[in-house]
């Protein structure tokens, strides 16, 4: 056993971690000082998700050692780890969704005596935890009725314990809004403070700028190098995946005139969107730009029958589709990419295959009028999925065997699949790293390029700016501007997202 070392909380030596024909970390070292924001920064499928796995006390290594103040530890699981202190929020919450968040919060270390649960003590004690970090939940509400936000806010008041020292928080703010990702960094803050070394995954340059002490890159499961937390930008992507920033995002091409959709004073039943007039051109990239909750996402879901309109009317291709149902859009050429992929896209325990497949089974060649062709079907994903740069490239694993980034990949190649229109793609590379990225956008150009219409819903301010030809901006459930891709400015387009002007949404003749 080692001495004690006092200046790293956490310190590992040729992690290696096997899967069936894949090495997922190769010899793998990784430090974590007190008081300090570790960023780790990589592509999906890099080993960062593996790597937190096994700290976290979830996998097991087949190599290497891990240390903890020093001393060489094996994790049992994850109460062993939680033991000494190290707690995790992934991706994937580990919430018991029957259960209420005073529940989950005591889970493991319930008060009560002679094996008795102490109902009231644990609902003060719930309630205190949310009180410290200003989460307005009721601990009496069940998680499965929260929302993905207040779901997140349950995981990360779960993971700070009184005795963390190793807190690792993987993308944290993609379900959190402006505001509530503002008082996840102030508890960052409070953390580093208190001495907790930090792990944090993101993809967002933003964050990593704002937080980061140091920087590690991983490559294929493989170390590539530790850097400063003020690396510039573009020398963090060069080392994750060789390129330029400039190579991420395709030439435009020239964008159409024909109207293909039209929506004009649409009002949602909920009252998220009010009197939303918008178009897309057949050929034309369109952007919806907005904070979380600015009725962007609602008012496509409107478009495709997800939500009900209260009042307006939409025309697709000529027709009134005003209230239609998804069947009847998607009849009508529409196709809609959800924000969540995991809830709204996926059959993620069955074969990819199945999601590329499914909406298209009665069309040819899939099908011969009511009879099913299994084997054309496989080769229809197969070839969609290539196209893609699905990786691994086998069509028969199960949807969640498969990174962030290739399950996205294969839910957009669902939509490619049915040769439609016009596609709504909401926020199509959510949670996606550089390289998966390049893919989606060439995508994206490629249908513009054949005349389609694209409507790219984002809350990355890049994509907005750099793959759109026009951009309406939603601000609490309006349109506050539609701007030109001469006009399109990071400036411009805050100042109508955060409404620090009056609405100047464009009459649409």
């Amino acid at each position: 056993m080692t001495e004690p070392d006092h200046g790293a909380v956490l310190r590992i030596r040729g992690l290696t971690k096997k899967y069936p024909g894949v090495t997922a970390l190769d010899q793998v070292d990784f430090e974590l000082r007190r008081g300090e924001v570790h960023v780790l920064f990589g592509e999906n499928g890099a080993g960062k998700s593996t790597l937190i796995s096994v700290i976290s006390g979830a996998q097991h290594p087949d190599g290497g050692t891990i240390e903890v103040g020093g001393r060489t530890v094996e994790f049992s699981g994850v109460a062993a780890a939680r033991e000494l202190g190290i707690s995790a929020v992934f991706q994937e919450f580990s919430l018991m969704p029957t259960m209420t968040v005073a529940e989950n919060l005591v889970m493991g270390s319930e008060p009560g005596r002679y094996g008795f649960v102490n109902r009231r003590q644990s609902r003060k004690l719930a309630q205190a935890r949310l009180d410290e970090f200003d989460f307005r939940i009721s601990p009496d509400r069940l998680v499965e009725t929260l929302s993905r936000a207040e779901q997140q806010m349950v995981e990360i008041a779960k993971a700070f314990r009184p005795e963390l020292s190793v807190l690792i928080l993987d993308e944290p703010t993609a379900s959190l809004t402006e505001e509530e990702s503002e008082r996840l960094f102030a508890l960052v803050e409070e953390a580093r403070g208190r001495g907790v070394g930090i792990i944090y995954i993101t993809h967002r340059m933003a964050e990593i700028r704002r937080l980061a002490d140091r920087v590690t890159v991983l490559r294929d499961g493989r170390l590539i190098t530790t850097v400063p937390g003020g690396t510039p930008d573009d020398e963090l992507i060069g080392l994750m995946t060789g390129r330029v920033v400039e190579d991420l995002y395709p030439e435009l091409p020239e964008p159409g005139t024909g109207v293909v959709l039209a929506a004009r004073g649409i009002t949602t039943f909920d009252g998220a969107v009010r009197d939303a007039s918008f178009e897309l051109r057949a050929g034309e990239i369109v952007g919806f730009a907005g904070l979380m909750g600015s009725g962007k996402s609602t008012a496509a879901r409107a478009c495709f029958g997800l939500e009900r309109i209260d009042s307006g009317t939409l025309t697709i291709a000529g027709k009134d589709l005003t209230g239609a149902d998804p069947a009847r859009v998607m009849k009508s050429g529409v196709v809609y990419l959800p924000s969540d992929r995991k809830t709204e896209g996926l059959f993620l325990n069955r074969p990819l295959r199945e999601t590329v497949t499914l909406p298209w089974l009665r069309r040819a060649p899939m099908s011969s009028g009511p009879v099913l062709r299994p084997g054309r079907e496989r080769a229809a994903a197969g070839d969609m999925l290539r196209r893609m740069k699905l990786n691994p490239a086998d069509p028969e694993r199960p949807a969640d065997s498969y990174s962030g980034g290739n399950q996205q990949k294969g839910l957009l190649g669902r939509a490619l699949l049915g040769d439609c229109d016009t596609y709504m793609l909401d926020e199509p590379t959510v949670g996606v790293d550089v390289g998966a990225r390049v893919t989606i956008y060439d995508q994206i150009v490629e249908l513009a390029r054949k005349g389609n219409a694209v409507l790219v819903i984002s809350s990355e301010l890049p994509e907005i700016l750099h793959l759109c030809h026009r951009v309406y901006v939603f601000s609490h459930g309006t349109i506050t501007a539609e701007i030109q891709r001469d006009d399109l400015s990071e400036e411009t387009v805050l100042r109508h997202m955060m409404h620090w002007d009056e609405p100047a949404t464009k009459e649409i003749a």
